[in-house]
């Protein structure tokens, strides 16, 4: 049976059932969907190497005003295109060398947990106070991202994005967890101002508690980065050590840099001796110490007399100990490995990279993978194998520790060389593979991120740039071109007192998950008495 509408005056807005929407009905439908995708694209923006890190808030902002009140379906969906909006450009590195393939995959699986995070942020937007649950519910998938699947993936915390911040500071009360904690929460308060400002003007009423709560969401943050600021110091307390960082630079770069393996220890080897020659006619301090880069001899010098000779002729022309980054052979192991190199005793001690790299040192689903693209498994035609110890050096008198290159992105693989002695931290790393992208910067920024949250001197050595020497307060005070051959070397202040993120280690972000856990079973009884309600 067909109905029609000719009875229905013009100005009326009942439609029939079977009428379409009209065009603008539509369009307007669309506006969450789009706000959601471009405000996740605002927060891309605000990550390194661009300087932005004020857009996550009006990204968070948008966010939050198009999640509050939805329904589960729809903030899922809201959330995912958030998360893909995000990821997609800040990951597109991760396709530089292997094609679109990995790194759309890659973007699929992270946007899952950032769905997920749109879900528990809609649930908990009706409770009184909701940025502070909204928060620390992120946080939670942040946490989530870090340790699963195949040992986590945490790049794109909140925290990494913040290195030129004003709320930098809260990095040292409680590492990035806290630090992401308050971007995220200043955001929603953002909104959640706003949002009550126009219901006022509107009904010409104050909510008065509601009104507070959103202004304490917006204010607290940055007045305790202001609190925190005492904490973020550059002073020496155990003296200093004068340090000098090689970048040897490769022939090319892409995954094919591993066929001249010889040419980049050469070539490290070669700006040592450059750098010797300097010291040695007087323009450049002696360093106590000088770092290599991750891969800096993929030749195993313990099995090649050749690449053993090479080292030695450098650590011998420098006279100081080099800590080279290896690819070595174990009993049966393949290790990412630093070592220690004395220019008089040789190899001396080691330290076995622990958080492996999934689908570039370690082939997860290897069987799976290579019946859907052979290409992809011989990429990784060896897994490497993972460390089990902390690493840190004792480099003519000081500890220093190891967090290799992707390490850095996670929060216990730099914490625990501070709490097991470290004066500074070194983070040798290889990307070469990436070539130009913005996998360097993104990567410089989490280390000086470390830098303030353990408020320790943080060096940067990579094979083909940007190496850079950051000081305990995040400042970067020298850096490298990329692609280049250069040394950097610089007299830096060595520190052994533990800030508050350090000595507290995992309790900020577990108190953050029980302030998620407690405002999402808020939420789920407000929404079950709710229904009950609604049946009787």
């Amino acid at each position: 049976m067909t109905v029609t509408a000719t009875s229905v005056d013009e100005s009326d807005d009942v439609r029939p059932a079977t009428a379409p929407a009209p065009r603008g009905a539509r369009l307007l439908r669309l506006v969450p969907a789009a706000t959601s995708a471009l405000s996740g694209v605002l927060l891309y923006v605000s990550f390194p190497p661009r300087t932005l890190w004020w857009l996550a808030l009006p990204a968070f902002a948008a966010f939050g005003w198009v999640l509050r009140g939805r329904g589960v379906k729809a903030s899922l969906g809201l959330g995912y295109l958030f998360g893909l909006g995000f990821l997609l450009p800040l990951l597109v590195w991760t396709g530089v060398e292997v094609g679109p393939g990995p790194w759309l995959a890659l973007v699929a699986i992270e946007a899952l947990f950032i769905a997920l995070v749109g879900a528990g942020v809609a649930a908990v937007s009706r409770l009184p106070g909701w940025p502070v649950w909204a928060a620390a519910v992120w946080i939670a998938g942040e946490a989530a991202r870090a340790r699963v699947p195949f040992h986590g993936f945490p790049w794109g915390k909140i925290a990494f994005g913040q290195a030129d911040g004003a709320f930098l500071p809260l990095a040292a009360v409680g590492g990035t967890p806290v630090l992401g904690f308050a971007v995220v929460l200043c955001g929603f308060g953002l909104y959640d101002v706003v949002r009550l400002a126009v219901d006022a003007r509107r009904t010409r009423a104050v909510r008065r508690p509601a009104a507070a709560a959103a202004l304490l969401s917006l204010a607290v943050p940055p007045l305790a980065a202001l609190a925190a600021l005492p904490l973020v110091s550059d002073r020496a307390e155990d003296g200093t050590a004068t340090v000098a960082v090689i970048q040897g630079n490769v022939p090319r770069a892409g995954l094919d840099f591993n066929a001249q393996r010889r040419a980049v220890l050469d070539h490290h080897a070669r700006e040592t001796e450059r750098l010797a020659a300097e010291v040695k006619a007087g323009t450049v301090p002696r360093p106590d110490f000088v770092l290599w880069p991750e891969n800096s001899s993929d030749i195993d010098p313990f099995a090649n007399a050749d690449a053993r000779a090479v080292i030695d002729g450098a650590a011998q022309a420098i006279g100081a100990p080099i800590s080279v980054g290896g690819v070595v052979e174990r009993d049966g192991r393949l290790l990412n490995e630093q070592i220690l190199w004395d220019p008089e005793k040789g190899p001396v001690d080691t330290y076995d990279k622990r958080q492996i790299q999934p689908f570039g040192e370690y082939l997860p689903l290897r069987s799976l993978l290579d019946a859907i693209n052979e290409d992809w498994t011989g990429m990784v035609r060896q897994d490497f194998s993972r460390g089990s110890e902390p690493g840190v050096f004792t480099l003519d008198g000081t500890e220093v520790g190891l967090a290799t290159c992707y390490e850095a992105a996670f929060d216990w693989a730099v914490r625990d060389t501070v709490t097991h002695g470290a004066q500074m931290i070194s983070v040798p790393s290889n990307n070469a593979t990436f070539g130009r992208s913005e996998m360097t910067y993104q990567q410089l920024a989490m280390s000086r991120i470390r830098a303030v949250e353990h408020s320790r001197t943080v060096t940067v050595p990579v094979t083909s740039g940007v190496s850079a020497i950051i000081l305990p307060d995040g400042t970067i005070t020298q850096r490298t071109g990329m692609f280049v051959a250069d040394s950097l070397v610089q007299e830096v202040p060595l520190r052994s007192s533990e800030t508050p993120a350090t000595r507290l280690g995992i309790l900020p972000e577990l108190a953050l998950l029980l302030v998620a856990a407690g405002g999402l079973g808020w939420a789920a009884t407000v929404a079950a008495r709710g229904r009950r309600a609604g049946g009787g």
